[in-house]
């Protein structure tokens, strides 16, 4: 069985406890995930199953989209809901206007520099940010380019002095420094409530299952894998005849006059694996079943 699952992760989860059921609930050892999602969050979570985790290079650069719940007047020493509140301020109702928040939203649209988190999984001499955090330890950290293609309100709270937005984003996007940085432009400070992804381009909520769905329908979960190809829709196509198929299959390069990239590789109009093109020449990279 080979493709990928789209799972709707559950709030209390790590991704590596998702992948860990799976092989429970599936019987299957080669799962893996493109990407982690913290343990508050809930959402998209894009599963590698059999021979699709080889995949994952090329899917770990895809864009985000999330909806946050940023609670203002508050402060966390994590910067989300799991923290401790470490700061509150008052909120006067003057900061809660619709108007005044959307447009501080949209001035977060753009490419731009972000330091990630002290709680955060990032290494730096061979140890994570958050166990340094742990230890009371501030750590230099280097910013990222990150770049924010759009962002919405959809909801001001004023009651909770809570502001529900989305967000389409680059890979490596913090959401709960994002968070912090809006309730500072807004004149506040603010933490990460809530967090729930939407979206891994391609891959959205609407086909996605939750552990309990997926339990129920493991006799016919091939029904919900994406394939292999269908992954790679978009890549352009190559045709082998019988020797180049042999000669592909067995690891051997091949010359072709092509741009450097990944390609769908086909043999009598069946779909075999995925190839590489570099400098003109076709190595083998993603390979299913042999065709003899």
């Amino acid at each position: 069985m080979d493709g990928i699952l789209i799972v709707n992760k559950e709030k209390g989860y790590t991704s590596h406890d998702v992948v860990g059921k799976l092989r429970k609930i599936l019987g299957i050892k080669q799962i893996g995930h493109t990407g982690t999602l913290d343990p508050n969050a809930t959402g998209v979570l894009p599963i590698l199953i059999g021979k699709a985790t080889k995949a994952s290079q090329y899917l770990m650069e895809h864009d985000k989209t999330y909806i946050a719940t940023l609670k203002l007047g508050e402060r966390t020493n994590t910067l989300d809901g799991e923290g401790e509140i470490v700061e509150k301020q008052t909120i006067e109702e003057s900061l809660l206007d619709k108007n005044k928040i959307d447009a501080v939203l949209q001035t977060f649209l753009g490419k731009q520099e972000q330091i990630p988190p002290m709680y955060s999984a990032i290494k730096i001499k061979g140890k994570k940010l958050y166990e340094y955090a742990k230890q009371g330890k501030e750590i230099k950290r280097e910013p990222r380019s990150i770049e924010i293609y759009e962002i919405l309100l959809k909801k001001v709270n004023k009651e909770k002095k809570e502001i529900i937005f989305e967000v389409h984003c680059s890979k490596g996007t913090y959401i709960r420094v994002l968070c912090e940085d809006i309730a500072k432009k807004i004149g506040t400070i603010g933490y990460m409530k809530e967090l729930e992804r939407t979206e891994v381009t391609p891959f959205t909520i609407k086909q996605a299952l939750t552990l309990q769905q997926i339990e129920q329908q493991k006799e016919n979960i091939k029904k919900y894998l994406i394939s292999i190809e269908e992954i790679f829709k978009q890549k352009r196509k190559i045709q082998l005849d019988e020797k180049k198929q042999t000669l592909f299959l067995n690891g051997t390069q091949l010359t072709f006059p092509l741009d450097n990239d990944i390609y769908r590789i086909y043999f009598k109009e069946k779909f075999i694996g995925i190839g590489k093109i570099e400098n003109h020449l076709l190595k083998r990279d993603i390979i299913l079943e042999s065709t003899k």
